[in-house]
């Protein structure tokens, strides 16, 4: 039997394992979890949010913080908890976001993104 407390498992990463990881890189996220092709990462822009659209679907959830989201010219409030999905390719990013704002950001499927 192993011991819990020997680490992460490959499978499971809590928020100051993120924050701690996020930490000790000098880009704005960290990759987490990979598996085929998904990837889970903590994203925490400071000042502006410069991405550009991915090739793959994703998902945010929101995990501190408050702001706008811009997606294909729409815009929208979030907040903590809140869920955002972004079509592989579309332009989106964060702004007017509060200091301390971070977000999951989940990314899955095939370059370009699953049929509808």
């Amino acid at each position: 039997m192993s011991d819990p407390l020997a680490g992460p498992p490959p499978w499971a990463v809590t928020s100051a394992e993120a924050q701690q990881a996020l930490s000790a890189v000098p880009e704005p996220f960290a990759v987490l979890l990979r598996h085929g092709t998904m990837s889970v990462e903590l994203y925490a822009p400071v000042g502006a949010d410069r991405q550009t659209p991915h090739e793959q679907d994703e998902i945010y959830i929101v995990a501190s913080g408050t702001g706008v989201f811009s997606k294909a010219g729409e815009r929208r409030s979030f907040g903590p908890g809140d869920v955002l999905f972004v079509e592989a390719g579309v332009e989106h990013r964060f702004e007017e976001f509060s200091t301390g704002f971070s977000t999951w950001v989940v990314f899955w499927g095939p370059k370009g993104g699953e049929a509808a």
